[in-house]
């Protein structure tokens, strides 16, 4: 059985008992519940806590009239649009327009009469669900247009009247509700370089009655822009209804900034940002496509792997703003270098990759390398000045070199260590003698780690003998690779693959800690050997723990700083002046000395020797070799031991292999001799009858300085 339908609630507004009592029985009668107030200020407050479902309002009462009420009612929230039948004897225009004024639904004028009452209540309740329909489809439409960020609106053509709903208001940022605008204060909100293609879209929809769509940006005052769509239709109007153009406006900056981003990403996932080139993913799909089509047609493919040679250096001079900026201009010279069917990649910091496709011959790889090598002839114009760029270029050729891409970039990737070792601005064919090297390069990289790992290395110790009295003044520690199948390998074949993998740091540890130790051995055998000089790498003396790591070994062998020299090239310490300067000060401190190797060779510059706490200068070999027969060498040594003299540090020659060149020396006033003439490196064993020679034996530790551990 079904439930019946509720009746309405009727409230009746009347000073006067014996009116709201007629009005009770009529409505009763007619199916509705009543509620009374006999004045507008209960009325009120019944409907601040409750909602009846019409109010029948007396107009004439004592104190609060129901005009007043009425208005007061409408200002509460939930009454706002609840039906208000007021009741009054005077039916005179201006009571009626003032009811009307004041938010009254209808009036009913007295006398009552029972039956017209109960239909005119019966015909406003179905009005105001009909309104309260209507109200909530559009409440749901306008909830709907919020979420969409969508709006609708209107413009008759011939009053020039504009209006939206609330989210085309909200959306264009005029007033919502408010009365019709111009056309030309709504266009007012639309980015001024928008405005005119607006203009002509509206205008295309007049000339030509059809639909149309159109994306445009907003700039709503004291934010950022915003995007939006717009479809425009006319409507040529009917039933004396004007001409009209009806459209939507939809808020689509949060789309489409989603469809920006994923663009961005998928421009990042194939090309370089800084530079606008393929990145290493997109070069290598090239270079398949490239070679899988070579295949078919036969044809040749050459690759070019390009290396930028000192590029730190633009950064380190001029900014990194500057070093970005060679690039991007680097990025555009090599691009007019190459043709439209080829591509140049970025595939890391200062590598770049070039893909020749539908060349005639391998010669075409060197005639690109030549070009690029014209072209960075010209000097990049740069923020904080000019500045010159080489490439060293490694070259393969498909199918000449390798059968794949992997292969292939190998290739490339060989030619170009070649073409570094040669020096700057060269370029290098790959060649089958150099994958041999390569391969035997890999291999000696896994041994060299085992080396490390089973202590394989050892040291002999070349003297050094002052040049006057011959009397031996100090060993230099040279380390030796005992190979358990190649044998004794000398310092050239390991050294400079130990800096490339950065093992030269704990293979420089290790060294250090075996001179000490042997030193140790030594006194402890009686003789009272002189300092041991000890190498250290450029990548090691930049290491932040490299005095704590001196300390410890020195307290760990027990050996007095004072016995130990450290050698550092000019190279070294010229990276970084100022941190250099600070180590080699708290070096000193230690009681270490140091000794500034391959002197001449680089900077030899008298203002920044006097900035760094230096006890020597060794003379480089390449100088000492030629020092008879190049003038040039002969004024260099000149100088150098000039330079010594000046700031009182000793002077070492290296490489002394004759009776004239130690002759020459010691007549120029150079302090120390090293080099095959005096002794050639050795073995520890083989060094005893120099220490018994030139040194007498220890016999307390007092006559060691610097060992009272011993």
């Amino acid at each position: 059985m079904c439930a019946a339908p509720a009746k309405p609630l009727v409230l009746v507004v009347d000073d006067e008992r014996f009116m709201r009592q007629v009005l009770r029985d009529a409505l009763e009668e007619g199916g509705y519940f009543v509620m009374e107030a006999e004045n507008g200020a209960d009325a009120l407050n019944i409907l601040r806590n409750s909602l009846p479902d019409i109010v029948l309002l007396d107009v004439v009462m004592p104190g609060m009239d129901g005009f007043s009420v009425c208005a007061k009612l409408r200002e509460i929230p939930h009454a706002r649009h609840l039906p208000v039948l007021m009741v009054t004897s005077l039916e005179d225009k201006k009571t009626i327009d003032q009811a009307y004024a004041v938010g009254a639904t209808d009036y009913i004028a007295k006398p009552i009469n029972g039956t017209h009452l109960c239909h005119h209540v019966r015909y406003l309740l179905r009005a105001a669900r009909l309104f309260e329909e209507v109200r909530s489809k559009e409440e749901s439409l306008a909830h709907a247009q919020r979420i969409a960020r969508l709006g609708n609106w209107e413009w008759l053509v011939e009053n020039d009247a504009w209006s939206g709903s609330e989210e085309a208001a909200r959306i264009f940022g005029v007033p919502s509700g408010a009365s019709a605008q111009s056309l030309s204060l709504v266009l007012e909100k639309v980015h001024p370089e928008d405005r005119a293609l607006l203009r002509a879209a509206i205008s295309r929809v007049l000339e030509t009655r059809q639909p149309l769509q159109i994306d445009y940006r907003l700039s709503p005052s004291g934010s950022a822009d915003r995007y939006v769509h717009s479809q425009i239709e006319d409507d040529p109007g009917v039933n004396g209804r004007g001409r009209r153009l009806l459209g939507t406006i939809q808020d689509i900056t949060d789309r489409r900034n989603n469809e920006e981003n994923e663009r961005r990403l998928k421009y990042l996932a194939s090309y370089d940002p800084l530079t606008d080139l393929p990145n290493r993913q997109m070069f290598h799909e090239r270079l398949e496509q490239a070679i899988d089509f070579a295949a078919d047609k036969g044809e040749l493919v050459g690759l070019l792997f390009a290396d930028l040679d000192k590029f730190k250096d633009i950064n380190s001079s001029l900014g990194t703003e500057a070093g970005d900026q060679a690039l991007k201009d680097l990025a555009r010279r090599l691009e007019k270098c190459i043709r439209h069917s080829d591509t140049v990649a970025r595939i890391g910091g200062n590598l770049f990759a070039i893909i020749l496709r539908h060349i005639g011959a391998p010669a075409h790889g060197g005639l690109v390398a030549q070009r690029i090598a014209e072209n960075l002839a010209v000097p990049f114009v740069l923020a904080g000045g000019e500045a010159f760029l080489d490439f060293s270029i490694g070259i393969s050729i498909y199918p000449n070199d390798a059968n794949s891409v992997e292969d292939l970039v190998k290739s490339a990737e060989i030619a170009l260590h070649y073409a570094k070792k040669q020096g700057q601005g060269g370029y290098f064919f790959f060649s089958e003698e150099m994958n041999s090297q390569a391969r035997e390069r890999l291999s000696m990289k896994t041994e060299l780690r085992r080396a490390l790992e089973r202590n394989e290395f050892i040291l002999h110790y070349q003297p050094k003998f002052d040049s006057l009295t011959t009397r031996m003044t100090g060993m230099e520690a040279l380390v030796r690779w005992e190979h358990p199948v190649r044998g004794l390998v000398p310092p050239l074949s390991f050294i400079p693959l130990a800096e490339e993998m950065g093992w030269i740091v704990p293979l420089g540890e290790k060294v250090l800690r075996m001179a000490c130790l042997q030193h140790r051995s030594w006194h402890e055998a009686g003789f009272a050997p002189p300092r041991i000089a000890v190498n250290l790498s450029a990548l090691q003396f930049r290491q932040s723990n490299l005095i704590e790591e001196v300390e410890r070994i020195l307290e760990e062998t027990g050996v007095g700083a004072p016995w130990i020299e450290l050698e550092i090239t000019e190279s070294a310490i010229m990276e970084d002046t100022e941190n250099a300067a600070k180590t080699l000060r708290r070096l000193k401190d230690m009681g270490i000395r140091i000794a500034l190797d391959d002197f001449g060779t680089g900077y030899s510059s008298l203002s920044y020797l006097k900035r760094f706490p230096v006890d020597s200068l060794k003379i480089d070999y390449s100088f000492t070799h030629n020092i008879l027969r190049n003038p040039e060498d002969t004024a260099i040594v000149r100088a150098i031991i000039a330079i010594a003299r000046s700031l009182n540090l000793t002077v070492i020659a290296e490489g002394v292999e004759t009776e004239e060149q130690r002759a020459f020396l010691i007549d120029h006033g150079c302090d120390e001799l090293q080099g095959y003439l005096a002794g050639m490196p050795k073995p520890p064993a083989d060094l005893v009858r120099f220490l018994e020679r030139c040194s007498a034996p220890a016999t307390s530790s007092s006559e060691n300085p610097g060992r009272a551990a011993l």
